[in-house]
């Protein structure tokens, strides 16, 4: 009997060693796969980040690079070309010209102020009969009438239209958002202003009746950033 009692109780505890021994391989099994599991997350999460951060550096740069203008050329009077690139590190102000329009008289305030800011900015004038057919002259007669009246030495363009399909590149970057990266805007009449900065970016549009010596735009062209 006491033989039989010692075998039960053997059995006994070898049942209970194998059930204590199972579970702990049980929680093992589980403390490592909850590991895995949160180590697979956590890598998941950084991922994520580095993602997320490489496409928000994109689009900050995207966002911050506007187009400038310094691809762009034209034809002068003489009918020689100029590129706009030679002007990098000034700023420009972009004027559509007429001989014979009221606001003619502007021509005096350009050439001071392109003599007066000589070194910070360059003027252009870009004559065009587009409105009241101002400006009827050829190139030649424009640049005889610019220099005898108003002594202008500032560059100027060839005669152009700044309306139309037959607008220049220039004229449609100045006025087109999805090309300067500004603003969009028209060309109301003669004399109406664009002001680039150091960098090729347009940063102001003033219309006809704006004077080239107003303090709004001089403030700008001595301004640093």
């Amino acid at each position: 009997m006491k033989r039989v009692q010692r075998i039960l109780l053997g059995v006994s505890i070898g049942i209970v060693v194998l059930v204590i021994a199972g579970q702990i391989s049980s929680s093992r099994a589980a403390t490592g796969k909850g590991q895995r599991a949160a180590s697979s997350k956590k890598m998941r999460s950084m991922n994520e980040i580095n993602a997320t951060g490489e496409t928000m550096a994109s689009k900050s740069g995207a966002e911050t690079s506007a187009p400038d203008i310094y691809s762009y050329e034209f034809k002068t009077l003489n009918g020689e070309t100029m590129k706009l690139s030679q002007f990098k590190g000034k700023k420009i102000m972009i004027v559509n010209t007429a001989s014979e329009c009221g606001y003619t008289p502007q021509y005096k305030q350009l050439q001071e102020v392109s003599e007066k800011y000589k070194g910070q900015l360059v003027i252009i004038g870009f004559p065009t009969n587009d409105f009241g057919a101002q400006e009827p002259g050829s190139n030649k007669e424009i640049a005889s009438f610019c220099q005898l009246n108003y002594g202008v030495n500032f560059p100027m363009s060839e005669k152009i239209t700044v309306k139309g399909s037959e607008t220049p590149a220039i004229y449609k970057w100045l006025t087109s958002k999805s090309m300067n990266g500004f603003e969009d805007s028209q060309v109301a009449w003669n004399f109406q202003k664009y002001l680039i900065d150091e960098n090729g970016h347009l940063i102001g549009v003033f219309k006809s009746g704006i004077k080239p010596d107003d303090k709004q735009i001089t403030t700008m062209i001595t301004s640093k950033k």
